[in-house]
Parts: C-alpha cells; structure tokens; sequence
C-alpha cells in the first residue's frame, strides 16, 4: 500500500512539475554532480503545527525529482538556514529533527545553522547549540566537502552579547581561505540565517531584515554564493537572488511568506501561511548552478534559474542593474476590460483580469488611481496578487469607498518586482448617489494625514520595532 501511494504522489509531483517551462534547449546538456534542498524558516511549533509536515513534504517532493532524474539521482544535502523552531524550545527542536530524521535518506547529509531569532528565544544560546548539537550529533559551526564542493555554515555566537563573535569572523576567513585553495574555480556555499545587508530582497536598510558582520570578509570572495534566510521574502521574486562581489540567495521560508510594498515594510497578507517555499540546488561538473523554486504545499514548481559559474567575477548576470534592464512591462490580453459594481452609495468595487508577464518574471504588484473629473487624484491603492503561491488568482479587485456625487476615471496598472508598470486599464463611472457629503469631505481631509502616519510609522518607527 506505501508503494503504491509513494507512486501515485511521484506521478502527480511531476505532472504538476511538467506545466512548468522546461529548461531551454541550451540547457538540456546539464548533467548534475550535486543536489541539495536549501530551505530556512520552518518555525516549527511543538503542538499544532503544520511545518513540521511541510519539511517532509519538501524532502519526499525532491527525492521524487532525484529519483526520476536520468544522470544523477542522488540528493546530496538537505542545508537549512535557521530558525527551524519558533520558539527555541527543547520540545520544537525535538520535533524539527524527528520531521528530518523520518525522511532523509542515509545518503543525505544534514548542514543546518541555529539562529539567534527564534531558535535562541527560550535558552540562552549556549545551551541552544549545545542542545542541537547533542540531538542532531552536528556542530552548529561546520565546513563540509561533498562531491568536491565546500559547505560552510555560521550559527549564533554561544556568547548572547553579540551575533556573531570575532573568533568565529576569523574562523570563516579561514574556512574560505582553505575551501579556495583546495577548489579554485569551484563555487564555495556559506549559509547562515540573516541575510546580508542591501543585498536580496528583505535585506535592504529600510526591509531591516539584513546584517552587515560578513560584508568585508564575503567581499574579498568572489566564490561565495551565500544562502540566508530570516526575510521570508518570496524565493520567485527575481530580487531574491543577487550578485554583486559574490552572489547571495534568499531561501525563502516553509513557514510563511513577507513583503515590502512600498512604504509599508513587514507586510503578511492574510493568505501569507499558505506557502511554504525552498531551493533544489543543482551543480555540474563547470561549477555552474541550476536553482529551482518550489512550493511543498502545492507540490509544484515556481521558478528557476541557471547561474554561470559564480566563481568567475565576470559571471554576474544577476546584478540588480542587469535584472533591472532586462525587466518588461506585464500586459493585459487585448480583450482585458476593467468591471466597477457600486455596492453602496460612494463605493465601487473594481475588479481586473490578471496581467501576463512577459519577461518569465512574476507580476509582483497592482496599483489603482483614481482621478475625479477635474483629472485630480482622489486616491491610490495596490494590491498584491499572491504571486508567491503556485496558484495565484486569475482576477484582482479594489475597493474604493467615501466618493461623493460625481464622475471619476479608475486606472489599473500591473507591475514588476523592479517597478516596471503595464499600460493602464481605464474606467469611467458616474455616482448619482454618492457618500454621505460630510463623510465624503471628511475622508478627503484624512486621506493624507493616514499616509503621513503610515509614512512616519515604517520609516521611522516600525523598522526599529518589528524585529524576529
């Protein structure tokens, strides 16, 4: 009975896998010598929590690709980037590894990192590492060789007083030092949980996600290719891999996703838990890297990429000046047509069939304007469309309420990740019945005062107070 259910989740896997674009034919000479899973963020819980079963979803997904693979069917590592528990208890660590233990096959090794964040919440970080280490029988700090690549991992310092300590900043230079010398024009993996500062998406000043303690040393590595976490930032989002010095990935996260829009910093829509997202590494023997997103709930493919071997400083085509250039405006099909419906006097719900992107890229962003008769502007809105789920929606809607009496032109654009906005949708609609006048005016006068509050609250309070 196992057997025959394990196949009939194979099969589904990869027909749900086969809507996705295959590889260009440039690619289809790729033959791995390495595979590995980097995922981070499980947060699993010790009661009640669905993480735990999305870490062995994510492991039987792959083991399924690996097997069906035709010249390399091993899975090599499962690496993950910390915060594997929510609350770093003795219980939820306990329950991480279990979820582990009962899906990794004995030819995957396990290269995971502690965090300060979650994991080191309920003991002080000397017992966590001690803890983990005991249970998972790895040390928290680690340099591996498999299959000829490096793998180096950074875990929170024992020493609660700081991220990270100047023994273990001299301890990596050194790892880096030796990975270089014994594989010279091979990519060299670090991983630890927070990403580094204005690099991938979430890391920016502003998302307040990042960290600055590996910025000097990772600079002199052009070899590096460094896997954090901690964002939950969207793994499919193009911003989430960059490459500047070295090149950075965001992992993503099992547990839910987050987002910057705008001024408004630490976003989780209501639909945010419904994802649970990771990397499918592949190297071949050129040092080149094949990298695909998937979501282990649906079980589907979300994106991928092949890197050049990032150990050559001039493979860099994942600059976010490159990235920038080569972004292009989503479309609307030519029969597209903006739907307005008054619900109640002063209210028009408004409701656009999605966007397609034309550049393999996600439509990442809705906007609204609305102009009254005079060509002013009465309001602005966006809406994300959940383009981090496999199964985004196939129409997006806004709400605009308080409208007085009057004729007023809707416009919708789609965007990308990089600003890049569709030529707009347009609407035209006339209210005989509008808001209440006194409410109408009032919301005119508050309308600014709200965006001024949000303004000053995500830039200049709640970066500093929402911290994981």
């Amino acid at each position: 009975m196992k057997k025959c259910i394990s196949l009939l989740l194979t099969v589904l896997l990869l027909a749900a896998c086969a809507a996705v674009p295959a590889r260009a034919a440039e690619d289809a000479a790729f033959v791995p010598v390495l595979r590995f899973i980097a995922a981070s963020d499980s947060h699993v819980r010790a009661e009640n929590d669905v993480t735990a079963d999305r870490i062995g979803r994510m492991l039987r997904q792959t083991y399924a690709l690996a097997d069906s693979g035709e010249t390399y069917q091993n899975l090599d590592a499962l690496v993950m980037a910390g915060d594997l528990t929510n609350n770093g208890t003795p219980e939820e660590f306990d329950k991480f590894w279990a979820a582990v233990s009962s899906e990794k096959r004995d030819g995957t090794q396990f290269l995971g990192v502690v965090a300060k964040n979650h994991d080191g919440w309920t003991m002080n970080r000397k017992d966590m590492r001690a803890y983990y280490t005991a249970l998972t029988g790895e040390a928290p700090d680690f340099h591996r060789v498999i299959n000829g690549f490096h793998f180096i991992g950074l875990s929170a310092a024992e020493d609660d007083s700081v991220h990270y300590s100047d023994a273990q900043l001299k301890w990596l230079k050194a790892q880096l030092d030796a990975a270089v010398a014994d594989a010279p024009g091979r990519p060299v993996f670090f991983i630890h949980h927070e990403h580094n500062r204005n690099t991938v998406y979430g890391s920016s000043t502003f998302d307040g996600w990042g960290i600055t303690p590996f910025r000097r040393i990772l600079r002199q590595y052009p070899q590096v290719v460094d896997f954090s976490g901690h964002s939950h930032y969207p793994l499919n989002d193009p911003r989430s891999i960059w490459q500047g010095r070295y090149t950075a990935i965001g992992t993503g996260a099992l547990a839910y996703s987050e987002f910057t829009i705008d001024d408004v910093r630490a976003y989780d829509p209501p639909d945010c838990e419904q994802t649970a997202t990771y990397w499918i590494v592949e190297v071949n023997a050129a040092g080149d890297l094949h990298l695909c997103g998937m979501d282990a709930v649906a079980g589907v493919r979300l994106c991928e990429y092949q890197i050049a071997n990032p150990a050559d400083k001039a493979n860099r085509d994942y600059t976010p000046l490159k990235q920038r250039a080569a972004s292009r405006p989503p479309v609307f099909d030519d029969s597209a047509a903006i739907n307005t419906e008054v619900t109640e006097p002063g209210t028009v719900r408004i409701t656009v069939p999605a966007a397609q992107s034309t550049d393999r890229t996600p439509v990442v962003l809705y906007r609204l304007t609305v102009r009254n008769a005079l060509g002013a502007v009465v309001n602005r809105q966006w809406v994300l469309p959940a383009y981090d789920r496999a199964d985004p929606p196939k129409t997006v809607a806004f709400a605009q309420d308080g409208l007085a009496k009057g004729t007023y032109t809707f416009l919708v654009t789609a965007e990308t990740a990089y600003g890049v906005r569709s030529k707009a949708l347009r609407a035209t609609v006339t209210l005989d019945d509008g808001a209440d006048g006194v409410k109408a005016f009032v919301n005119t006068l508050l309308r600014p005062l709200r965006r001024a509050a949000e303004f000053l609250w995500n830039r200049l309070i709640g970066r500093y107070l929402i911290r994981r």
